[in-house]
């Protein structure tokens, strides 16, 4: 006989609002309607902290220093009462609106430990050769130089630039056979070590500059064939979780061009193109797009997935101040964006001197190196994770070079070639399951 899990109060609130979300009538009602319903489902923990389920269907934790509520995974079984609150003292951005209920859930998992699936990467490697014998004079390489050679046709760079964008946490094995396709058009080896490559996530900008510099030089028929390698690439990424919500967001931006060739001739800049492509996705997939529209939401988000990822520790947020710790915060932002549990966990690990490890930080616009304290810090030590399983491992590990990356994308942090200390400490508990066949992200 199946076992029935325990009653869970955050869980049963939780499927009680999306089901009132999903109602017709949820689109009908007024934001403060809307709000004086969800005040009516707060629940209070013992220790006094409230908590609601609402934007992004996720839950959010109310700060009582200042009122501002925090995206904030919930103690799961933990006691707690149903009270209400004042609907005029919900913010509109905590208050659904329907579509964002709708969100593609996707994987947190790094590509250390699951493979991708075979079949996704002989269909790139495909795409790659094709791409490969395209001339570079047709195709010269307008962005990714730092990552191929000056000869590679942007063809080729299309479909890198389309895997990382696409990836949740582009940290790959060291041998991962989708990145060795790539293998003979790179400049130089790629960062990390033989165990695992910490590869940058580019912006969008970077995949809409290839296209538009054939535009402007003329070559509309050269532009149009990048934005189908584009769209070819996001649709083989569909069959692994860990790409799909931002493959599906990047086919709603490019379809529209190969449907209608000129679409974007009008526009002689990629930041123009940047932005009408962004226009075309949907409101659904919103979230994929928080990455490129709101740095601060999208980081917001990356740390609630490590939290969340950390839930087999005996505390959570413990666990995810470890990882936080690891982050140069030269300017002392960050403790101000975290809830309070959360930051109080963050502030211990300060005062006793373990915070701000990364190896070095770059300012914007100028990006010159700042070295926290003005000396090298050798990393701090850093909480014991003992992932329960493989895919537990793959997805903190995952969630955690997300949210790193999300705060680079945020204050202009470089995270080190060899990977954050916390992050470099589960690498060495998991690397031994790489090259593991069996995914789970078909």
């Amino acid at each position: 006989m199946t076992a029935v899990p325990p009653w869970d109060a955050f869980t049963a609130t939780e499927a009680e609002v999306r089901a009132m979300v999903a109602d017709p009538r949820w689109q009908g009602l007024s934001v403060p309607d809307r709000a004086h319903v969800l005040a009516a489902r707060i629940l209070v923990t013992p220790a006094g902290d409230r908590w609601i389920f609402g934007a992004h269907a996720r839950w959010h934790l109310l700060d009582p220093a200042d009122g501002r509520w925090h995206l904030a995974p919930p103690p799961r079984g933990t006691r707690v009462r149903q009270v209400g609150h004042p609907a005029a003292a919900l913010p509109d951005d905590v208050v659904p609106a329907g579509h964002d209920f709708h969100a593609e859930p996707g994987s947190v998992q790094s590509f250390v430990g699951p493979d991708v699936p075979e079949s996704l990467t002989e269909q790139v490697r495909v795409l790659v050769r094709a791409g490969g014998r395209k001339s570079e004079l047709d195709y010269p390489l307008t962005a990714f130089d730092e990552i191929f050679a000056s000869d590679v046709p942007s063809t080729v760079a299309a479909v890198w630039g389309t895997i990382m964008w696409c990836a949740y946490a582009p940290a790959f094995d060291g041998n991962e056979r989708l990145i060795t396709v790539f293998g003979e058009y790179l400049r130089r080896p790629l960062p990390g070590d033989e165990w695992v490559r910490w590869l940058p996530a580019p912006p969008l900008l970077d995949l809409v500059t290839l296209v538009v510099e054939r535009l402007r030089a003329g070559r509309s028929r050269e532009a149009l064939r990048l934005a189908a390698v584009m769209a070819d690439t996001a649709q083989i990424l569909l069959l692994d979780t860990r790409f799909r919500p931002r493959a599906l967001a990047l086919l709603t931006m490019v379809e529209p061009v190969l449907r209608r060739p000129g679409l974007d001739d009008a526009h002689d800049a990629a930041e123009p193109v940047r932005r009408a492509w962004l226009g075309r996705c949907p409101a659904r997939l919103c979230r994929a797009l928080l990455v490129e529209n709101d740095p601060e939401a999208h980081f917001s988000h990356a740390l609630y997935d490590l939290v969340e990822a950390l839930s087999f520790m005996p505390d959570p947020r413990e666990a995810a101040a470890a990882f936080l710790a690891d982050l140069s915060d030269s300017r002392g932002t960050l403790p101000g964006r975290l809830d309070h549990r959360l930051r109080l966990a963050y502030e211990e690990l300060r005062r006793a001197g373990r915070t701000g490890t990364s190896a070095a930080e770059s300012t914007q616009p100028q990006g010159f190196p700042v070295r926290t304290g003005g000396v090298s810090v050798a990393p701090a030590p850093v909480l014991e994770v003992a992932p329960p399983d493989r895919a537990s491992g793959a997805a903190v590990l995952g969630a955690a070079y997300a949210m790193g990356l999300a705060w680079g994308r945020l204050t202009g942090a470089k995270v080190p070639e060899r990977g954050l200390a916390g992050q470099a400490a589960l690498v060495r508990k998991i690397v031994h399951e790489r090259d593991d066949h069996h995914t789970g992200h078909a």
